[in-house]
């Protein structure tokens, strides 16, 4: 996320958060195998890095981030969570955690 954050194209392994994280083909790319990541980086000037800084903003700012907390412990603390339609798949995967059953 803070490479995004400056614009810079990221290429990472199939792990964890990684494919909620970047948008493949657009802030980056996602790899299985290690020669995956070196074709990557063969054509990663083929990515805007100012997209890449734009997908950032949409999806992780501090203030979208915080908005989307935000929502979701108000739905918690209403006993609405079920109602929540999450923005974006952080704030999903944090309903899914959070909200028992």
């Amino acid at each position: 996320i803070e490479a995004m954050a400056c614009g810079t194209p990221v290429v990472a392994f199939r792990r964890g958060a990684v494919p909620e994280i970047i948008d493949d083909g657009v802030s980056g790319w996602i790899v299985d195998t290690v020669e995956e990541a070196v074709g990557a980086l063969r054509r990663i000037d083929s990515l805007d890095r100012a997209r890449v800084r734009q997908t950032f903003e949409k999806r992780f700012t501090v203030e979208r981030m915080c908005s989307d907390y935000l929502a979701l412990y108000r739905a918690l603390t209403s006993g609405t969570a079920d109602a929540v339609a999450p923005t974006n798949e952080l704030s999903r995967n944090i309903a899914m955690v959070a909200v028992p059953g």
